[in-house]
């Protein structure tokens, strides 16, 4: 590393790490502090600060925030099979089945995603600057529904693990519905490609796309055998493995055609529970959280156009933010993903689930690479995981259970 790029890490770290540590701790840490940097990339973007003269976005900050992001996603799917510490009989929830728990993550994301693509169809796609340069207008739509839909699982687990004991259980029940979700969202994302004629992997199947298939059932097969027959191992062992899952998890999803971040959360899902609960898996989510992962977040922040974030796309911002906040909600009332739910469970449920944050940036900045969205949705679809971000801890403490229900 030359002087000129040390210099550009330490100035990327100072402005994207550092800043937003010391503003999270000035206000309270009442903002998820995965939002500010990515407010201070917008910002930097609208007022062209020349922060490229000092070679800002760096290519290393840039390598380091990435990693840290499937970081991130590795331990969410690591935390997928934990029980939150403390919580009592009293706290818990009716345990969901599987088929209604599927049942309750394909309504969560299919009633945002077919209401927010005909809404976006008709009502923002006409708009002056919203026409996506690449794609017809019904794969644009599409691409935006999608973004409306998503659930941001990395984010989501910072504001579950900070929740107080008696709501852990319904932050635990939005964490399994997000895994679900974002696997699904990626999925999604692998098919618009498709369908735009884009060329990605899903094109054709040889024997690397065989391989990476068959990784990813080994990874699953082992993680199983070793729960049943191999539950204590040394632990020099299980931090052995810990990379060997997650670049194998991530590798083989990317060759599939699907991102490196599906890879990761099921490489840590398939981690044998016993041997995760002797991991600092927790702390390690924090550290890339606060310190290493905001350099990715103040980097997408950057990616946007400043000219194209006018007051006009502020305000669709807000009627997206309106249109996603009212359809997750209202899709997870109709149709709970466990029986037995009381009515401001739910509501409080939906309103976890409404959080855009990282899974929104990264699905949206992907897209607007392959001209599935334009300058102006790309735009305001940053600012709504930001307000949508911003307004997850605030509408979940207004609409959750007053008290613990009885057992």
């Amino acid at each position: 590393m030359g002087m000129n790029d040390l210099t550009a890490v330490l100035a990327d770290i100072g402005i994207f790490v550092c800043v937003p540590w010391v503003l999270w701790r000035l206000l309270g840490r009442v903002i998820p502090i995965a939002v500010i940097p990515i407010l201070i990339g917008i910002m930097a973007a609208v007022w062209h600060l020349p922060l490229k003269s000092i070679g800002i976005p760096s290519f290393y900050g840039d390598t380091i925030g990435w990693i840290a992001v499937l970081v991130l996603a590795f331990t969410a799917g690591m935390e997928m099979w934990q029980h939150p510490e403390g919580q009592s009989a009293e706290n818990a929830l009716p345990k969901p089945g599987l088929a209604r728990l599927l049942g309750g993550a394909a309504m969560a994301l299919g009633g945002p995603f077919l209401i927010g693509t005909i809404l976006v169809y008709y009502f923002f796609l006409p708009l002056p600057g919203w026409h996506a340069p690449a794609v017809t207008p019904g794969i644009a739509a599409a691409s935006i529904g999608l973004c409306i839909a998503v659930s941001a699982l990395p984010v989501l687990i910072g504001i579950v693990r900070e929740l107080p004991i008696a709501d852990k259980p319904i932050g635990q029940l939005a964490l399994k519905l997000a895994v679900i979700d974002d696997a699904t969202l990626w999925i999604g994302l692998a098919l618009l490609q498709f369908s735009a004629e884009r060329q990605t992997a899903m094109h054709s199947w040889g024997l690397r796309e065989g391989g990476a298939a068959l990784m990813l059932i080994a990874l699953a097969t082992c993680g199983s055998l070793a729960s049943r027959h191999f539950r204590n191992p040394s632990r020099i062992l299980i931090w052995a493995v810990v990379p060997l899952y997650l670049s194998l998890g991530s590798w083989a999803s990317m060759t599939l055609g699907l991102h490196e971040l599906i890879g990761a959360y099921f490489a840590g899902a398939f981690m044998p529970p016993s041997w995760v609960r002797r991991l600092p898996f927790e702390a390690i989510s924090t550290f890339a959280l606060v310190w290493v992962a905001p350099l990715f977040f103040g980097h997408s922040g950057m990616r946007i156009n400043g000219d194209a974030l006018t007051w006009p796309s502020v305000l669709a911002s807000l009627s997206l933010v309106a249109i996603s906040i009212v359809v997750k909600i209202g899709s997870i009332y109709i149709f709970p993903p466990t029986a037995g739910l009381s009515r401001r469970q739910t509501l409080g449920l939906g309103a976890l689930l409404q959080c855009k944050g990282l899974m929104e940036i990264v699905a949206a900045t992907i897209l607007h690479e392959q001209g599935m969205l334009s300058e102006f949705a790309f735009a305001s679809l940053m600012v709504l995981a930001v307000i949508s971000t911003l307004l997850t801890g605030p509408l979940f403490h207004l609409l959750k259970p007053r008290k613990a229900l009885p057992s």
